[in-house]
């Protein structure tokens, strides 16, 4: 297969090229990573579910990035880089309108910078790129050779560790938060920077939808390991220090070949015969799933990114792009005791298309039900936009080699591509030649087309991510509510991100 390098230089001087040969209306998003480690046989290791993360005092929480020794691949030990020394991190439980202030200790041997995926948050708390907490006694500037093509004035650096500040000003959704330093965010959240914030609200918790132990927060990723169990990635720099990118083979995105649910290989989960509440996340860098069960069933999606839908949507199979979120009801009734139940991932082959299996192991009195009306949204209106504005991400030649970028410039901080005014509406356009999900800092949307035809069943609800497959054309409204400041669109799939697919917006 032609690498990505290799295609670019036939096109000569064209200004523009397209996604490697075979990926081009496939559903390829990355390569393929083989781990050198024989993998486990699926479905014998428990699901673990993320602690909660306590408060040292009310509204005020702290957590230490920190490298430690799990065991992820049974038989080795891993080394993570994880919030609280643990992958997925802790999980925040958290209400809407509870002001609360997380102090993030960076004891890691490079900066972090943690973005509140999702959260309508202040500028200075937003985790920008360049917004850096640095290891105490340690000094970071961009890296040499670099995409990020800037001067050390626009970064900001926060010795050994900062305070992010969320209002949580917000309905209550499933977000994550992770991290986002500048060309390093995929192998820094590859190696285990993320977690789950949950924000609670009166109106969810009115609905009788399952609580407690049946709802359950789910992060889907892939990985790859070494033979000695440690992650496998293919860094130019091992060291996350000094030179930013990965290998060519690798520029569409890194695939691994282990899924893991909330950091275990292919679990398992014994539930009864009731009604869960899944929160999928997909956390993967590049990967795409569309997920089914099997032997057959449904999903009830009850939620999107940002909360509540209307009103619930039945679906056989839900596609989920790196970053996207659904919240979704099972009913494990349908299935006789004794049933094995497993998510599936068609998109996938071989080890990758098993995700998790249930078994149902009893029958249980079950109080939950899916009303028919969920929430009461604000209904998106095409005219409320004041204007229109098109954001076309496209591989652009440049040099030897390539960069991800949008509207064909990499990403260049304080240069913003928009300046939308706070409380409107504007209708963004997104182009493509290759599969980006796109996602909007602050700003949540609403998926208005695909292609000018009724966006898809699983588009519903208010979002922050978007799935934008090649060469198609989406429209979403975007509203711009809660702070004025310096703010980001970007692509999700992090390789694509790290090679300067983002540009700025600042809210006005």
């Amino acid at each position: 297969m032609t690498s990505r390098r290799a295609f670019l230089g036939l096109l000569g001087g064209a200004g523009l090229a397209v996604a490697g040969c075979g990926s081009l209306t496939g559903e390829t998003t990355g390569e393929a990573l083989a781990s050198a480690l024989p993998l486990p046989r699926p479905f014998t290791v428990p699901l673990p579910v993320p602690a909660l993360a306590l408060p040292v005092r009310p509204g005020h929480y702290e957590v230490v990035q920190r490298a430690a020794r799990v065991e992820i691949i049974p038989g080795t030990t891993t080394e993570v880089w994880g919030f609280g020394g643990t992958f997925p991190g802790p999980t925040f439980d958290l209400r809407r309108g509870g002001r609360t202030t997380v102090r993030v200790r960076n004891e890691l041997p490079v900066p972090t910078s943690t973005h509140l995926h999702g959260g309508v948050t202040p500028p200075d708390s937003d985790g920008y790129p360049t917004d850096l907490v640095v290891p105490a006694g340690q000094g970071f500037g961009p890296p040499p050779g670099g995409h990020s093509q800037h001067d050390l004035s626009s970064w900001t650096f926060h010795s050994g560790a900062r305070d992010y500040v969320y209002p949580l000003d917000q309905r209550a959704a499933t977000l994550w938060y992770h991290d986002h330093r500048m060309d390093f965010t995929g192998p820094q959240v590859w190696r285990g920077l993320a977690g789950f914030l949950i924000v609670r609200d009166d109106e969810d918790d009115a609905l009788p939808l399952p609580k407690g132990e049946r709802d359950i927060p789910l992060m889907i990723c892939d990985r790859s390991f070494e033979e000695d169990g440690s992650f496998r990635y293919p860094s130019l720099d091992p060291s996350l220090r000094v030179t930013a990118g990965v290998e060519d083979a690798y520029m569409e995105g890194v695939e691994g070949d282990v899924i893991l649910v909330n950091g275990a290989p292919w679990p398992i989960l014994e539930v009864s015969a009731t009604r869960h509440r899944l929160r999928l996340l997909n956390a993967s860098n590049a990967r795409r799933y569309r997920l089914e069960l099997s032997p057959g069933g449904r999903f009830t999606q009850v939620g999107s990114d940002a909360g509540l839908l209307a009103a619930p949507v039945t679906h056989t199979a839900v596609t989920i792009a790196p970053a996207e979120r659904f919240d979704l009801v099972v009913d494990f009734s349908d299935y006789p005791v004794g049933s094995e139940v497993t998510l599936v991932n068609t998109l996938g082959s071989g080890p990758t298309r098993n995700v998790l299996r249930f078994l149902v192991t009893h029958r249980a009195v079950d109080d939950s039900a899916i009303p028919k009306r969920l929430s009461r949204p604000e209904p998106a209106d095409r005219s409320s936009a004041v204007t229109t504005r098109t954001f076309d991400f496209r591989a652009t030649r440049r040099g030897p080699g390539a960069l991800w970028t949008i509207n064909g410039q990499p990403f260049r901080p304080g240069s913003p591509l928009a300046r939308p005014r706070l409380g409107t509406a504007e209708i963004w356009r997104f182009t493509s030649d290759f599969h980006h999900p796109v996602h909007v800092h602050l700003a949540h949307f609403q998926v208005l087309s695909r292609n000018g035809r009724p966006p898809a069943a699983t588009d519903a609800g208010w979002k922050d991510t978007v799935d934008v497959r090649p060469y198609e054309v989406v429209e979403v409204l975007v509203r711009f509510e809660g702070y004025r400041g310096r703010y980001m669109t970007h692509c999700h799939n992090l390789e694509h991100e790290d090679m300067a697919m983002m540009a700025d917006f600042e809210v006005v």
